[in-house]
């Protein structure tokens, strides 16, 4: 058994990774720690974790995410 992955896993984990470094750059860009984050979007650390590891690219979290931040989604990649 391999463990290969297809162009298109790569280019969907690289999408996935840089959307959550852009929500770790904000989050770091206002002096919040994951913490502070979590409080102020009504998320767990755990979730807000995962999306900056980019296990996790919801749309609605980031949302939430970009509002606690005051950045526009677009910094997410999202419409």
């Amino acid at each position: 058994m391999t463990n290969a992955m297809s162009n298109l896993d790569r280019a969907t984990y690289r999408g996935r990774v840089d959307i959550g470094g852009a929500v770790k750059q904000s989050r770091e860009a206002r002096g919040y720690s994951v913490e502070d984050l979590s409080l102020t979007c009504g998320l767990t650390g755990a979730e807000i974790t995962r999306i900056e590891l980019g296990a996790d690219a919801d749309p609605a979290r980031l949302r939430r995410i970009a509002a606690a931040l005051q950045v526009p989604t677009s910094t997410f990649h999202l419409a």
